[in-house]
């Protein structure tokens, strides 16, 4: 069957909950997600980091390493991303074989509103982010040391956490066309903003 990634933007069919919009913006509203959206992907890089000191078997800490990050992986995208900041991604198969990539973000969760607690919100993209370039830096240095038997967890850690990141960042700003805005427009003031300063120091 053929498939082809037909994007869709939607809203998440879940009613917004009125005592949690009655709530503080502070207050973490979800202490078990908040605890579990960070306790397996740090837990699979303390194991990482750790594990020539813990156990003299490869296969062990590799398959613990691996548990922790799928774990992770079902956690954050089915669970901890809609109960924290409102954003939820995912794939369906329609009759015709066609592949659809949903991207969902409760009403008010968006650039414009701040229905999620900003606690949450922190802890979330905060663990969503960092993790993932922590992973980035292991393959490279996994990479440069030729510890090739290191590649395949650090490759599944990347690919894992990358796939939440790049996800529920379409959630967050909506289409490609909305995300290569956002980054021309960043670059763009970036170059202004080194021009300026550049200018003010020649004049100076």
């Amino acid at each position: 069957q053929d498939s082809s990634d037909d994007i869709e933007d939607v809203s998440l069919y879940d009613a917004d909950d009125d005592a949690s919009r009655r709530s503080k913006k502070s207050k973490i509203r979800h202490p078990v997600a908040s605890f579990f959206h960070l306790f397996f992907r740090v837990s699979a890089i303390v194991v990482y980091v750790l594990c020539e000191l813990l156990t003299s078997s490869f296969i062990a800490c590799m398959v613990t390493i691996i548990l922790l990050l799928s774990c992770d992986f079902w956690a954050v995208k089915n669970v901890t991303g809609r109960l924290m900041v409102g954003l939820r991604w995912w794939n369906q198969v329609d009759d015709d074989g066609r592949s659809h990539w949903v991207f969902e973000a409760r009403k008010g969760s968006g650039q414009g509103g701040k229905t999620s607690s900003e606690a949450e919100s922190r802890i979330f993209w905060l663990g969503l982010i960092t993790c993932p370039m922590i992973w980035v830096i292991f393959a490279f240095s996994a990479l440069f040391s030729f510890k090739v038997k290191w590649l395949a967890v650090v490759v599944m850690g990347v690919v894992l956490q990358g796939a939440n990141l790049y996800g529920y960042v379409r959630c967050k700003v909506g289409s490609r066309k909305n995300l290569t805005s956002m980054a021309t427009s960043y670059l763009g003031k970036q170059f202004l903003r080194q021009t300026m300063a550049t200018e003010d120091q020649a004049a100076s």
